[in-house]
Formats: structure tokens, sequence, C-alpha cells
């Protein structure tokens, strides 16, 4: 007997009551005793007491092939190892043609609200090749309890939680550079500490990241963190202090944007101009 689609299923059985219109069907499922005359009958499999026959597959239909041993679905990748330094740009490629189609790592330098993270997200989201943004503040904020708030001021938990969030981004980029995807990061580098700053993005990157100075004045920085909200709004006595020892960078040697008067737009563009000049003549540092 076959039980409509939706219909319930017959009750179970139980000592000393038989299950109507299910016994003889559930009795063709059990082994019993072998017949009278001949050999036993093959066991047969079939759905345990209790449960309602299987149905047949649909006419035309073929159970779909097993994938090979080896498959798992997954795309292998190559190892992210160090980036190094971007090719020469071709013959006739001139500076106002910018960064064209190089496959570049970028370190952003900045003071809070110098517009770091704006500057390359919009860099990264109008190049012509995949380009990926890595923010070290996005990955930072990642820790959920126990997140090292910048406004309790610096202590041992939050240096760490920083490292470990530059390290982060260092495997992260190098994944991306092994597949063919550019990255930029941005993070407020500070040149009184080359051991933990500079020089510890390119042991995490590698010796072709290009680093970039973003430095508008203290006026302007104010005036933009003031419009930040949540935990990445600092004080302007912190603001104002982060500012000075940026200044630092002046004379080093590396490039820097003073962004005071440009838009995203004419930032990212002056950007893409400077990373095209470090790729034809790298900065030392």
């Amino acid at each position: 007997m076959q039980h409509a689609v939706g219909a319930p299923l017959p009750p179970p059985h139980q000592p000393g009551h038989a299950a109507t219109g299910w016994t003889t069907q559930a009795a063709a499922h059990h082994p019993g005793p072998p017949p009278p005359q001949g050999p036993p009958a093959p066991p047969m499999a079939g759905p345990s007491p209790g449960t309602a026959p299987a149905h047949p597959p649909a006419p035309g239909w073929a159970a779909p092939p097993a994938p090979p041993a080896d498959t798992t679905g997954h795309v292998h990748l190559p190892p992210g190892a160090p980036v190094a330094a971007p090719a020469p740009p071709p013959a006739g490629h001139g500076v106002g043609t910018g960064t064209g189609t190089a496959t570049l790592a970028v370190l952003l330098i900045g003071p809070a609200g110098a517009g770091k993270t704006t500057v390359a997200r919009h860099w990264a989201h109008n190049r012509r090749v995949p380009t990926a943004h890595i923010s070290l503040d996005d990955v930072r904020e990642w820790v959920c309890a126990g997140f090292a708030d910048p406004q309790d001021g610096w202590n041992d938990r939050s240096e760490a939680q920083y490292r470990l969030a530059r390290r982060t981004c260092g495997f992260a980029a190098r994944n991306f550079l092994a597949n063919g995807i550019s990255c930029i990061l941005d993070d407020a580098v500070f040149p009184d500490r080359p051991v933990v700053g500079l020089g510890g993005w390119k042991r995490h990157v590698g010796p072709g990241l290009l680093p970039v100075v973003l430095l508008p004045g203290l006026e302007i920085v104010l005036e933009r963190n003031a419009e930040r909200t949540g935990n990445r709004r600092l004080s302007d006595e912190e603001v104002a202090g982060i500012h000075g020892r940026m200044a630092g960078w002046y004379g080093s040697g590396l490039p820097i944007i003073d962004n005071s008067t440009y838009d995203v737009e004419t930032t990212a563009r002056v950007l893409d101009d400077v990373l095209a000049r470090a790729i034809a003549s790298p900065p030392a540092f």
C-alpha cells in the first residue's frame, strides 16, 4: 500500500497491536524463516520497520557520475612569497600615464585624518587591473572582545594587536600579489620607529613595497578627525602629536603628498603619478 505525498505515516508497530495496512508490506522487508522448499532467498535491502518504502527513481533519471578521487573543488593557489620590486615601465610609458597595468604593493603612510583609507580605497577601485585595499584599522578591529581601543591609550595589549594586524595584512598582501592582484595598505607609520614601522612592513610584505606619505597641514587633519565617529576619532592633542612626528618623513627620501587642497579624486591621481615615478626610480629607504 502506498501513501499519498504529504499524508501522515502509519503508526509504528507496537507489541499486541497490528499496524493495519502496513503489516503485509513491512513483513516483506523483514527476515523470516526460510521457505519450505528450495534454497533460502537472498537478503533484501529495504527500509527499516516503521518507515515508508522508498520510491523508485523517476523515468530517465540517472545518478551523477562520481567525481575523480583527487577533486576537492578548490583552486590551487601559488604560495604567497615576499613581493619583489615592480618591473620598470615599458618604453614610451610617460609619467602622465600613471601606473597602468603594473602589479604593485603600496603602503600609504599618514597621520589620523590624512585621508589614507579613503584615498587608498578610491585608488584601488579605479585602477584598470585587479587591486585590493587592505586597511590596517579594519583588520585590527576584527578583534571584538578584548579590543585595544586607541582612546584608552597605548599599552602592551594595543602594541600586540597592532603588530598582529600588521602581520595579518602582510600575509594577505603576499597572497593577493602571488595571484596577480595589486595591493595598497594604509597605516600611520612613524619615522622614529623604523623597526616596527617601515622596516616591519618590508619584512611582512617584501622589498618591493612602495611607501608614499600623505601629509596635509595640521588644520586639515584636525578638521577631518573631528568628522570621525567611534574609536577612530582621537583627541586634538593626540592628532597634533602624531602629525608632528610624521613631519620626520621630510628629508627621508620618501615621496610626500600634501593633499591639503586636493579632493579624493585629485589625491588618488597624484598618488598614481608618484607611484609611476617610484617604479621607474624606486626610493631608497
